[in-house]
């Protein structure tokens, strides 16, 4: 493989854990922390959110096809059924996150340039690593073993299916409470800003399925997905040294990894909103793990 494609995947590894203590103490710029003060900088939420999450599954595309970063001719494996299977468990992922989701969302806050740009590059880079190491020798290796007999690949599909399933049902109760709003006339409130007022979302206690035990199963659901996909796609990493880990973690468990560094701080945050701003949220839920944390 070309020498971008172990910096990128190494970089990919360290910097979200680096970023992980900053979420608990700085809230990204959009959904319910977008800021009370309008400005220019502050982009449609919908139109946004789409722009954002729509690069993963091209440059996903653009990486399975075309390999740019393989150095030759023998770093390109074939597309047998496993990785094939794999990359259409990625792209339902996202026809679902960056079209299905938002356009049936009758409203989102809005969301700073800035949070929109780092999800473009971060998703620039993890769609490449993961289509690249699709048609890798390292994958074509795994995958020579027989995957689809193995247990371990099945039970990483189910994972997988659990994990978007109830990531969708989750979804869909915080766009009902959206929808509920809208038709009472209160989908928006006023900010309090005096200063270039802008209308903020309403928001609601969300109740149903895990809901009843954390503030934030949607999150859960989507690490139970991409652990599931991790353990069918790629090695369980070396766990015997940091740099054995270092050496051996592929992209589908990076990304695993990456998606709980960066959204943990983001969920923990929202509880504590939760709590604050309705004085009946149940005190017992949990922030994203049932019975955990």
């Amino acid at each position: 493989m070309h020498p971008l494609y172990d910096v990128a995947r190494r970089a990919l590894f360290v910097i979200p854990p680096l970023f992980l203590p900053v979420q608990f103490f700085i809230d990204a710029p959009f959904g319910r922390f977008t800021p009370s003060t309008d400005s220019i900088l502050l982009l449609n939420g919908i139109h946004s959110w789409i722009l954002m999450e729509l690069v993963a599954p091209i440059a996903f595309l653009y990486a399975l096809a075309n390999t740019p970063l393989a150095s030759s001719p023998a770093d390109i494996a074939p597309l047998t059924p496993a990785p094939l299977l794999l990359a259409a468990l990625f792209l339902i992922h996202y026809a679902n996150r960056a079209l299905l989701s938002p356009l049936r969302t009758p409203s989102r806050s809005k969301a700073h340039l800035s949070v929109t740009l780092c999800g473009i590059a971060f998703n620039i880079v993890n769609g490449t690593l993961i289509g690249t190491y699709l048609r890798s020798p390292t994958a074509s290796t795994f995958f020579a073993s027989g995957p689809l007999a193995r247990p371990t690949f099945w039970a990483g599909i189910a994972l997988w299916t659990a994990g978007i399933v109830g990531n969708v049902f989750h979804d869909e109760i915080l766009l009902n409470i959206r929808r509920s709003a809208r038709a009472k006339g209160k989908a928006r409130a006023k900010s309090p800003s005096p200063h270039r007022k802008q209308q903020r979302e309403h928001y609601g206690i969300p109740h149903g399925y895990l809901y009843e035990y954390v503030s934030y199963p949607n999150y859960f659901c989507e690490w139970v997905e991409w652990s599931g996909f991790a353990l069918a796609a790629a090695p369980v990493p070396a766990m015997t040294s940091l740099s054995a880990l270092v050496a051996s973690v592929q992209p589908p468990w990076i990304f695993c990894l990456a998606e709980i560094c960066l959204m943990i701080g983001r969920a923990y945050n929202g509880h504590r909103w939760y709590l604050r701003n309705f004085a009946d949220y149940p005190k017992d839920r949990r922030v994203v793990i049932p019975y955990v944390f």
